[in-house]
């Protein structure tokens, strides 16, 4: 599957996979800029880091079976250290464990037909030439602010990883920087010619937002947009990456998890606003999911399994939705994500006259609809008040299906 960009909207869902020497640690991702660890200190996690849970071919098949369709590992974060066999360093996973993360990662992802993505931090707090910042966990360091940094080399350095990647794990379909912020900026990472080689080795490939300039993609993080997205006035693509937890890498005391059902819906409503959405997980400092990430994943499948043409290869509805209905919608078919359940009558502005035929999408149960008179007038004891002209009403059970989020699939007429 060479790279190319036309696979990115109708996969819709992916999963990020935060894991490093910070996983050890087990408190965030920042752990060494947070507590300000010297190198000698957050160094000892060389001689710990055995990734022995690591199971790339499991962790493949447990985003295949969620629905994901694309996957974006962290080759290296801002702490320096790299999941591949950089020629440039001796700090990767290779080295200190006898192992190449992102070859495994690639090969399962492509094994379960999984695009694969790259995650590559801007940032490099174990580089020499990178300039401390107030992020850099040697900022308050008189000694190390006195040695001398040169941003050309680290840019240098920073091509030459690129590059790697790249080049010797096979297609690569997306890549992930991270991040641009007021203490750098696009000329500190030679953003414009970063970009130009990416776009040389790769053509086709998906880069994202955070070099500084503007990229294929734009990437809200932690926050859910309830609009399509714009630059100028024109659309973007867009991908709302999100934790389970709050914490990107394992965080083992952080257990503020989402609740899968609320994660179904964030994942709907980002298609319903022409996005994606990216979950994170944050394997253990032996490479595992923990429980909560697994239960997780397991129920987000159990939905997907019978719910995915509502998500995959759907987009946003040329209908507007009532209240507390999520439509998505692929081609012929609009599917409405039932935000709350209401007693026995479902009002849908606009479809009456449009729809041949309804069903409840997890078992393919029909679903009664008619068109009220349209007429006002007041109600009686027996019979609910009229609704607007052009409005459809469904009748549903009484029951809400044992399902994370309701969906119906109503079948539009040709010329609707």
């Amino acid at each position: 599957m060479p790279a190319s960009p036309d696979w990115f909207e109708p996969a819709r869902f992916g999963l990020f996979v935060h894991f490093g020497l910070y996983s050890l640690a087990a408190r965030h991702e920042w752990v060494r800029s947070r507590e300000a660890i010297p190198d000698a200190e957050y160094d000892r996690y060389l001689e710990r880091f055995d990734p022995d849970q690591f199971d790339a071919p499991a962790l493949a098949k447990t985003a295949r079976e969620a629905g994901m369709r694309y996957a974006v590992l962290t080759a290296k974060h801002h702490d320096g250290f790299c999941l591949f066999g950089s020629k440039l360093t001796g700090y990767h996973s290779v080295r200190v464990a006898g192992r190449d993360l992102v070859a495994e990662f690639a090969d399962a992802m492509r094994a379960e037909g999984i695009r694969v993505g790259l995650y590559y931090s801007l940032l490099d707090w174990h580089h020499p030439d990178f300039e401390i910042d107030r992020y850099h966990p040697l900022h308050a360091d008189p000694a190390a602010l006195e040695q001398p940094r040169d941003m050309a080399r680290y840019r240098e350095f920073l091509r030459g990883q690129v590059t790697e990647l790249l080049t010797e794990y096979g297609d690569i379909d997306l890549l992930f920087f991270d991040f641009t912020y007021p203490a750098k900026g696009p000329e500190d990472w030679g953003a414009e010619e970063l970009l130009a080689l990416v776009r040389e080795l790769r053509p086709g490939i998906l880069v994202n937002d955070r070099l500084g300039i503007p990229g294929d993609y734009v990437t809200p993080e932690q926050y859910q947009p309830d609009r399509p997205l714009e630059r100028d006035g024109v659309p973007v693509r867009w991908e709302a990456c999100h934790t389970l937890n709050g914490s990107w890498g394992y965080d083992r005391d952080n257990h503020e998890y989402k609740d899968p059902a609320l994660l179904v819906r964030m994942l709907v409503q980002s298609v319903s606003c022409g996005g994606n959405l990216l979950l994170n997980v944050g394997p253990t400092g032996r490479g595992a999911l923990d429980p909560r990430a697994r239960e997780t994943l397991a129920a987000i499948a159990g939905w997907m399994h019978l719910h995915d043409r509502s998500v995959h290869d759907a987009g946003p509805a040329k209908f507007t939705p009532p209240s507390n209905v999520l439509y998505t919608q692929a081609g012929d078919r609009l599917y409405a994500h039932l935000l709350s359940w209401p007693l026995k009558h479902l009002h849908l502005p606009g479809l009456a006259g449009r729809v041949r035929y309804a069903q409840l999408l997890h078992d393919g149960s029909e679903v009664r609809f008619h068109q009220l008179d349209g007429e006002n007038h007041e109600h009686n004891n027996l019979a609910p008040p009229s609704q607007d002209a052009g409005t459809l009403t469904l009748t549903l059970p009484i029951i809400a299906p044992d399902v994370l989020l309701p969906v119906l699939e109503l079948f539009l007429e040709a010329d609707a």
